[in-house]
């Protein structure tokens, strides 16, 4: 195990640079009543700086992602009857994923067979980037042996709940209770970079590991996990290894949340908060 100290950088844009230079990202997200989780990681990619991030949702849903952020582009997606993304969007999302340099899954989908089926599909996707969190860890974690199905180059963001899930579902060992081992060890079986989310946020590829040290108790609030997403996979859109797009994406989304608690109190922090942080976090990365 090699620890990990130092902060990642993005490279300095090009004065001609465009759009297309900084990476193309897919969120898939979202369903009927859960369309928040969907535009805070959308506006999260845009804000860390993704050229050209597209939100696909729930059919239902899309045009309420759509009026929270015109910034973003939203694609509509097949839903089941109770608004959640369905299998028959499973051929929209493989036209939206090839055109994109990096994808997320999972945050506000809901749990269905359907959606373990997305999931299944987006796994076994070669030469793909992809970023999953919240359902979609809760979906992943029902397959079984997911990993000898994955081809996808795949970021996993649980917390320690979704952790517990991925664990039972996937290794027949106790899990260690050390945050640490934990995540060492799931990133070594499941050949994925792990981001352990909560307090010391930890993250590794089952070699290298990393413990954040930005981030506050006000960040335990709903959409934050969202909003990681969002900032993790714009990272990994424009660039950067998986790795070092985890760990500049936590400890960007620490400082955003740091920069929310100095001016509202720790209370008062809102995952819109942490967003709009997010700039002035990435002014401060040294």
């Amino acid at each position: 195990m090699q620890t990990v100290s130092d902060i990642p950088k993005l490279k300095p844009r090009e004065i001609d640079g465009h759009k297309g230079d900084y990476g193309k990202v897919c969120i898939i997200a979202g369903s009927v009543g859960m369309s928040g989780a969907a535009a805070l990681a959308g506006r999260a990619a845009l804000r860390a700086g993704a050229g050209l991030a597209r939100v696909a949702t729930a059919k239902s849903a899309q045009p309420v992602v759509a009026s929270i952020e015109p910034s973003y582009t939203t694609i509509p997606l097949a839903e089941d009857s109770a608004g959640r993304i369905s299998a028959k969007a499973i051929n929209t999302i493989l036209n939206a994923v090839r055109d994109n340099d990096a994808v997320a899954f999972g945050p506000g989908v809901g749990i269905s067979s359907g959606l373990q089926s997305v999931v299944r599909t987006l796994i076994g996707l070669e030469n793909v980037r992809l970023a999953i969190d919240g359902d979609g860890l809760n979906n992943l974690s029902k397959l079984g042996d997911w990993p000898s199905l994955s081809k996808a180059q795949v970021v996993l963001t649980p917390h320690p709940g979704e952790m517990k899930r991925l664990w039972s579902g996937l290794l027949r060992e106790q899990q260690p209770t050390d945050r640490q081992q934990q995540a060492l060890q799931f990133a070594q079986h499941s050949k994925t970079v792990v981001v352990l989310k909560g307090a010391g946020t930890v993250v590794t590829d089952g070699d290298k590991v990393y413990v954040n040290e930005t981030g506050n108790p006000g960040m335990a609030t709903a959409g934050s996990g969202d909003v990681l997403t969002g900032v993790i996979t714009a990272l990994m859109g424009q660039g950067m290894s998986n790795l070092d797009a985890a760990i500049l994406g936590v400890h960007v989304h620490g400082l955003a949340g740091d920069i929310a608690a100095d001016e509202l109190g720790e209370v008062s922090v809102t995952a819109t908060d942490i967003l709009e942080g997010l700039s002035e976090a990435f002014m401060e990365v040294p």
